[in-house]
């Protein structure tokens, strides 16, 4: 599938180690990168359907220091969508009051109608990207309601009842900025970490170093973080992710669909 990584901190550090150690494993996702930074409350974005590791425009960034307190890199293997670059994570969108919400994920969605309606609306083809248009619905249709904008708080409880809906079925390990919060959740067993530390709160889909400080994501749950520190956490679903057959078998016919030119080798 792919990886996903972020970044949180309550001061601008420097991440190119940490972001040199993740992009390595492009060799296993090798269907495009990602890297989103916050600058001055904007999000400075680059990504490209390649490998990582044969990207010049990469390697150009990480030869000059990557440095913010909001930092998140996607890896991606393919297992809907073209190997094009609106497919590539970080996705963004506005809601209707304007707050930017971006989004990375690590999984497929196999089951969720929901989503069906995005496709004609989506920039690219992936479920990923559906999400995103699906959470920026929701806010907007409940902050119309309250007729003002959502507090954090009553964001949080609005991604709470969303992941743990979409959940159901599908894998949806993902990480969302929306300016304020950044939410993580996992929900199948050993494909999420965290590490923190003085610097900040780092999360991978594997470690990235030998730290023995690297513990497994709860899962089944969300988490909600602001300057390195868990300030809001839901209560667990029971929507476990286990990888079966079935699964093994549709992402196995779309990646027969995949053109091996585009993996850039």
């Amino acid at each position: 599938m792919c990886e996903i990584f972020c970044f949180n901190s309550d001061k601008p550090k420097e991440v190119n180690q940490c972001l040199e150690c993740f992009y390595k494993h492009s060799d296993e996702h090798p269907h495009g990168w990602g890297l989103a930074t916050m600058q001055s409350d904007e999000f400075i974005i680059d990504k490209e359907p390649v490998k990582a590791s044969c990207s010049q425009h990469l390697k150009d960034i990480l030869s000059n220091p990557v440095v913010g307190k909001n930092v998140f890199a996607h890896i991606r293997l393919a297992t809907m969508g073209e190997i094009v670059s609106p497919n590539c994570h970080p996705f963004i969108e506005a809601d209707d009051n304007n707050r930017s919400w971006m989004l990375i994920h690590n999984g497929t969605i196999f089951d969720y109608p929901e989503l069906d309606k995005y496709k004609e609306k989506e920039k690219g083809n992936t479920d990923s990207e559906r999400i995103l248009l699906y959470i920026i619905d929701k806010v907007n249709e409940l902050e119309k309601a309250k007729n003002a904008p959502l507090t954090i708080k009553e964001r949080f409880n609005l991604l709470t009842e969303i992941i743990s809906n979409l959940s159901y079925n599908n894998k949806l390990n993902i990480m969302i900025y929306d300016g304020d919060l950044t939410y993580i959740h996992s929900n199948m067993r050993d494909s999420l970490y965290y590490r923190k530390n003085d610097d900040g709160f780092m999360v991978a889909s594997t470690p990235l170093d030998d730290d023995e400080n690297w513990q497994t994501v709860e899962l089944n749950k969300l988490f909600g973080l602001i300057d390195g520190n868990i300030i809001f956490e839901s209560e667990p679903h029971d929507n476990e992710f286990i990888f079966s057959e079935f699964h093994e078998k549709a992402i196995e016919e779309f990646l027969k669909t995949v053109n091996p030119d585009d993996t850039n080798d």
